[in-house]
């Protein structure tokens, strides 16, 4: 058992907002941006997109570049169909998850498909690489929704764990670059969720339905669409889900503590290694090689 001591506290409280990417996708940006990185840190950038509108995401994000970072694709409900300018090509389904590690340089399309009742519904999220692993050969992980274990907690606390550990359950992404957990949790009403944590990482929940109180003190409340950020210092989180119930994405990771240059789609460490991407977008040599795969079925 742990005492109050132990828990992580709050700090704090942020709200997204509504913002467009890509050609015209309507989305809510959690985080993201220079202004949250020290906060966030190796988390870059969280988007949260839904909507039973097509003309809401149907523009998608055509072509555009990506290195030094990794994208996690979450579909909740819908259908991506994704291409790079390798020849890689795939489709994410609802439940389905693409962990991609750009690298050194990946030049890509997400597209949207429209399903017959149009809704869509995922989140993306953007973790830093540390400095050693900028240019590191890209790889796409894809987990279909069957192959992401869930496990249920004696309270009746849902899990489903795509890196990290929940109870006796271990996510099938084992390798990341950075060490990172990336949870899916459904608390039940007036249940509280605790959960291990390596101290000095890291740790951000964000409610993405209902709400609850991110730890003991119960002095913040996190409403849907706010994120709770955590201090470094404690072995645990422990929340507790209000009158109707709280779901969460559940993220924790190593800080890098390393220089951020950050434009657009692409995140080095210096200002000349953004400058050298983008003289070699217009010289044709910012793809440097063929993407590995990596199927969980």
């Amino acid at each position: 058992m742990y005492g109050q001591e132990s828990m992580r506290k709050a700090i704090q409280i942020l709200k997204g907002h509504h913002t467009m990417d890509g050609a015209g996708v309507k989305l809510y940006r959690v985080f993201g941006g220079p202004s949250t990185v020290d906060l966030t840190d190796p988390f870059l950038l969280l988007d949260f997109f839904g909507s039973s509108d097509p003309k809401d995401y149907i523009a998608g994000f055509p072509w555009h570049p990506h290195r030094g970072i990794e994208t996690v694709t979450y579909m909740l409900k819908g259908r991506v169909k994704h291409e790079d300018s390798t020849g890689m090509s795939g489709v994410i389904e609802t439940g389905d998850i693409q962990w991609m590690t750009a690298g050194g340089g990946i030049f890509h399309q997400e597209m949207p498909e429209v399903n017959a009742d149009g809704e869509m519904r995922g989140f993306q999220l953007w973790l830093n690489l540390p400095q050693e692993k900028k240019m590191i050969t890209p790889k796409y992980r894809n987990l279909r929704s069957n192959s992401i274990p869930q496990i249920t907690l004696d309270n009746g606390v849902k899990v489903k764990v795509v890196v990290g550990k929940a109870g006796d359950v271990v996510g099938p992404i084992k390798d990341t670059l950075v060490d990172a957990q990336y949870l899916e949790v459904e608390i039940p009403p007036e249940t509280t969720f605790i959960h291990d944590l390596k101290d000095g990482y890291t740790a951000l929940a964000f409610a993405f339905s209902g709400e609850g109180y991110p730890d003991p003190s119960g002095s913040k409340k996190l409403r849907e669409g706010e994120l709770a950020v955590y201090n470094r210092d404690g072995r645990a989180v422990s929340i507790r889900a209000g009158e109707e119930g709280l779901k969460i994405l559940l993220l924790s990771g190593r800080p890098l503590e390393e220089p951020v240059a950050w434009y657009g789609p692409i995140v080095m460490n210096y200002e000349y290694e953004i400058r050298e991407a983008f003289r070699e977008l217009q010289e044709g040599t910012f793809v440097k090689t063929r993407a590995e795969v990596e199927d969980y079925e």
